[in-house]
């Protein structure tokens, strides 16, 4: 019996029109944090960030994007058997799932959706998700990956425990994967969760914990917080770095390959410093990566965007190897390899 193999026909992307400079995210933390400052330490040159409804809408931008794979790709919207839909849970309407929203828009007749949610960690598992779903089920033979993200709604910048998110951006994404494709294979997979640190972030006030009232409405808008700082902060030092290198060279000995094989790092946007330390790690050249300094970290939209920007660069050609890297407040660390062309 020949092996199944699971391929990547294509991305697709919407990026909204509005842009916030690292001067203005600057003047937003009264000054606490400098422009250059931004620019350096953040890694921050600009953002992008929603302007008006419906189109910006964290649904809608899944949409969009979906339309923009299906343009890409040439797929027809009736071949695809499930919508995996990434779309944060911060939406036009709560209750409301994404993944069928989706569908309908682009019709997508045949299809069945669900929302997944892994916060910045979505896209990468869902990944894996896919994989599974597409080896173990006969009857599905095309799964898209989509959704949108606009959290950087919630960030008070003159919170400063907030800086890690001060890069928050918003956008949408589509990825399509399709059984036995016999190119851009996607291989192995490896996700490692922390649940220590499941209530360490989050939007503090909106919940059945904290309802919104009339006293507290204006603070809720702005209530994406770290709801216990030093134990984060402390935890993840110890172990952020250690888990994201054990995921990826977990994630390449399923995959039969080592780190020499990594020709891209499709990494989230993260401070710069971070970045630089992990292209040293695994002996890359600043080419074989975006940094998405022009950006922001658009959450789990950063790997499709990553990946979507560098097909078009030539960055990703025919034979590159590819590595997906993810984290996710809660605490979710993910990587998978990709095996381009």
């Amino acid at each position: 019996m020949n092996k199944i193999n699971v391929g990547i026909v294509g991305t697709g992307i919407y990026l909204p029109k509005g842009r916030m400079t690292a001067r203005e995210i600057s003047e937003a933390t009264h000054g606490v944090w400098s422009e250059q400052a931004v620019i350096d330490k953040l890694g921050i040159r600009e953002k992008t960030i929603p302007l008006e409804l419906p189109q910006d809408g964290t649904q809608e931008m899944g949409a969009l994007a979906a339309l923009d794979a299906l343009k890409n790709t040439g797929i027809d919207p009736k071949e695809i058997d499930v919508i995996l839909s990434v779309t944060e849970e911060w939406k036009e309407y709560p209750l409301t799932t994404s993944a069928l929203y989706i569908q309908d828009r682009i019709g997508a007749i045949n299809a069945w959706g669900i929302d997944v949610q892994n916060r910045c960690c979505t896209t990468v598992s869902a990944l894996k998700m896919a994989k599974d779903m597409l080896i173990a089920d006969d009857e599905i033979n095309v799964i898209m990956i989509v959704g949108g993200y606009r959290n950087g709604d919630f960030v008070d910048f003159t919170d400063k425990d907030m800086s890690m998110m001060y890069n928050l951006g918003a956008g949408g994404g589509a990825m399509i994967l399709k059984k036995n494709y016999g190119k851009n294979l996607l291989l192995g997979s490896h996700v490692i969760a922390d649940g220590s640190l499941a209530r360490t972030a989050g939007v503090e006030i909106g919940g059945l914990c904290n309802p919104i009232t009339l006293a507290n409405a204006e603070e809720a808008k702005k209530s994406l917080r770290l709801m216990d700082p030093v134990k984060m902060k402390n935890r993840l030092n110890e172990v952020s770095m250690p888990n994201w290198y054990k995921c990826i060279d977990e994630a390449l000995r399923k995959s039969n390959m080592t780190r020499h094989d990594i020709g891209y790092l499709d990494i989230l946007h993260i401070k710069r410093s971070g970045h630089e330390a992990m292209l040293e790690e695994f002996n890359l050249r600043k080419d074989q990566s975006i940094y998405l300094e022009d950006y922001g970290h658009i959450g789990q939209i950063d790997q499709i965007l990553s990946l979507h920007l560098a097909l078009q660069s030539g960055q990703v050609k025919e034979g590159t190897v590819v590595c997906m890297l993810a984290a996710g407040i809660g605490y979710v660390w993910a990587a998978n390899i990709v095996q381009w062309g």
